[in-house]
């Protein structure tokens, strides 16, 4: 989750007028969110990737989210199950446009299977880490478990911290940073979680309480020990750069802030090296 940013694949923003129903906090700006995206995939591409940029899905302002229905091992795509019912339509619509991008199908989620992406952090190549919470069930990570038999497989359970109306992902309390370095918010951060990077030899930065909410600990690693990171915290960036961190930061008012999605939400990694 750290090397290189090669190949990635985002989505334009779209679906605004029901954007009450999936929970933003408010509008977003057509215009506004527009220049953010296009701002923040030319970031991207600044940073050594391509860049594939699917369309938007008519009537789902979540789906700009695209790193949540689907992850990619070793080059071939699982398409998972979101927990957040409202989002199920995007996974066929993401498989399709992950087919376009020559990435092979290899297995998919079944009904009652949940799983998302911001769930799903690798430890190493060989070792992922699962959050078992609200979106991401029992019978998800099972699927997980079978479709990644050459890799172990983790669950480690998520805090309920606000329940089920807020999502909080795994992704939500890490952002790996280099193979020995990762960004957190301990306070609520799974202890089996903690013993595995303290295991591992992992350094921890540490986000401070005032700047959790403002999607600080979200962080998207361009390369080793480089990250892109919404912009507006400016201790959790001082705290990366003391750490030998290089930030470069987005625009996300429209794109980030009012769908409480940040950088790792916003892409779908399809090649790392």
């Amino acid at each position: 989750m750290t090397a290189q940013l090669r190949r990635v694949l985002v989505r334009r923003p779209g679906g605004f007028e029901r954007w009450r129903e999936y929970g933003w906090r408010a509008a977003p700006d057509p215009v506004r969110i527009a220049h953010e995206h296009e701002a923040f995939c030319a970031l991207l591409e600044d940073g050594g990737a391509e860049v594939i940029v699917a369309e938007p899905l008519d009537g789902n302002p979540d789906a700009v989210y695209v790193h949540d229905p689907a992850t990619v091992v070793d080059g071939r795509a699982i398409l998972l199950r979101p927990g957040k019912t409202g989002r199920q339509s995007e996974v066929e619509p993401l498989g399709a446009d992950l087919r376009r991008a020559g990435v092979e199908i290899a297995v998919r989620l079944d009904a009652g299977e949940h799983a998302e992406g911001g769930d799903m952090l690798w430890l190493d190549e060989r070792t992922l880490a699962v959050g078992r919470g609200y979106r991401t069930n029992d019978a998800g990570i099972e699927v997980l478990r079978r479709a990644l038999p050459d890799h172990e497989v983790i669950a480690v359970d998520l805090p309920h911290h606000r329940g089920r109306g807020e999502v909080m992902h795994m992704l939500s309390l890490i952002s790996p940073l280099a193979d020995d370095l990762a960004l957190v918010y301990l306070p609520l951060m799974p202890v089996r979680l903690v013993e595995l990077l303290e295991h591992r030899g992992v350094e921890l930065v540490e986000v401070p309480d005032e700047e959790f909410e403002s999607m600080a600990c979200n962080v998207l690693a361009l390369a080793p020990r480089v990250v892109l990171a919404l912009d507006g915290n400016p201790e959790t960036r001082r705290l990366l750069e003391a750490a030998g961190v290089e930030v470069l930061v987005y625009a996300g008012d429209e794109l980030s802030r009012k769908g409480d999605g940040g950088p790792t939400c916003l892409t779908r990694p399809l090649a790392r090296g």
